[in-house]
């Protein structure tokens, strides 16, 4: 029976149609990369999780680990790879989990979808839901890490104080005014 952490295949396809709002190929790969990291690391260890991508992934780690960007434990550094490590949050000891490109040639809808060789509406969805399930984690790569030291530790947002210009309060050590009102937002105030 394929299991995905402490749920069915089938149970973790639930889970995701609750939480993502629809099957989503990267989410369920996902799950099979977070039980693939899970089962090793050592029993008992207190980890933390990055995802190089902000893609699907991270909803995988908040769906079966209590990593969430929320609480500090789940790190986005999008960098465009479809990875993610778990490490030992005090030793940085830890495992990254890729998709191998080698190993997708055996799955050619896999391959097709993820190399994006043709677009969402010509892809055959049902072979690629058919040959994510059966290949499970035998696409994927690992390879043991060691997280740099400076990276480890939850980093302390300091003194908090109003802004001069807004009056909201922020975090004094991002500068003279807060990232609102320099600029560092998306949108404009009306």
């Amino acid at each position: 029976m394929n299991m995905i952490t402490d749920y069915t295949y089938e149970e973790y396809l639930e889970k995701i149609q609750s939480f993502h709002g629809h099957l989503a190929p990267g989410l369920i790969i996902g799950g099979f990369m977070v039980d693939l990291a899970m089962k090793n690391l050592p029993p008992g260890e207190f980890f933390d999780v990055i995802c190089e991508t902000g893609n699907c992934l991270p909803d995988a780690v908040q769906l079966l680990t209590p990593c969430t960007v929320g609480n500090g434990w789940l790190k986005i550094i999008d960098v465009g790879r479809f990875a993610l490590s778990f490490y030992d949050k005090y030793s940085g000891k830890g495992v990254r989990v890729y998709i191998d490109r080698e190993r997708l040639a055996a799955w050619p809808a896999i391959y097709e979808w993820f190399m994006k060789l043709k677009p969402k509406k010509e892809q055959d969805s049902s072979a690629l839901f058919g040959q994510i399930k059966e290949a499970g984690s035998s696409i994927l790569g690992m390879s043991p890490l060691l997280i740099k030291r400076d990276f480890l530790g939850k980093k302390s947002s300091g003194p908090v104080g109003p802004c001069p210009s807004c009056g909201e309060p922020y975090p004094l050590n991002q500068g003279g005014i807060c990232g609102g009102c320099s600029g560092r937002l998306p949108y404009a105030e009306e």
